[in-house]
């Protein structure tokens, strides 16, 4: 079956510093419209960055959405949509914690709510960290802290880590160390 819906229309209702939101007129397969509503970002990285103790670096910050502290691996926002996402992943682990890694490891890109959004987020695993100052951005406030992989495994099951990039980042960096895969 033909699943692909075909672009007529796009109308754009906000641009903005981070997100677009336009509203499309859509083909459907079966040959009428539906109107879709698309939230433009330029997509992120997130970076697990893993110490020689099996410990991960997690930044603390308030996240304004969601009125609360929430924990998070180092990730940040592609400067543009071109921009090489695996320098954006170093970018923003130095930034944020101060490290830099001898190796990164491609651990997905992932859509973080295809229904609406068509951000895309790309994920790495980061080993062989050195550590020097931070340079957050100028609204950017954190706390650095390291969380060893199988307590953060926990408290992405207990539900006590809500961010789904970290939550998918934590788990699959725990899959493939105890597979031996990486």
């Amino acid at each position: 079956m033909n699943l692909t819906e075909k672009q007529l229309t796009a109308n754009y209702i906000f641009k903005g510093r981070i997100i677009n939101l336009r509203q499309d007129t859509a083909l459907l397969p079966n040959g009428n419209t539906a109107t879709r509503e698309v939230v433009e970002h330029p997509g992120g990285v997130c970076v697990a960055a893993l110490t020689e103790n099996r410990e991960l670096l997690f930044v603390k910050q308030w996240r304004y959405p969601y009125s609360e502290v929430t924990l998070e691996i180092p990730a940040g926002k592609r400067d543009r949509a071109d921009e090489d996402p695996l320098l954006c992943g170093k970018r923003e682990l130095k930034e944020e914690t101060g490290a830099e890694a001898q190796k990164y490891i491609d651990l997905c890109p992932l859509y973080p709510s295809p229904g609406y959004v068509n951000e895309v987020i790309y994920c790495y695993l980061a080993t062989g960290l050195t550590y020097g100052d931070t340079c957050p951005d100028e609204d950017e406030f954190l706390d650095i802290i390291k969380i060893p992989l199988d307590k953060a495994v926990e408290m992405v099951l207990s539900g006590e880590i809500k961010d789904a990039k970290t939550q998918i980042a934590v788990l699959k960096v725990k899959v493939l160390l105890d597979s031996g895969k990486i």
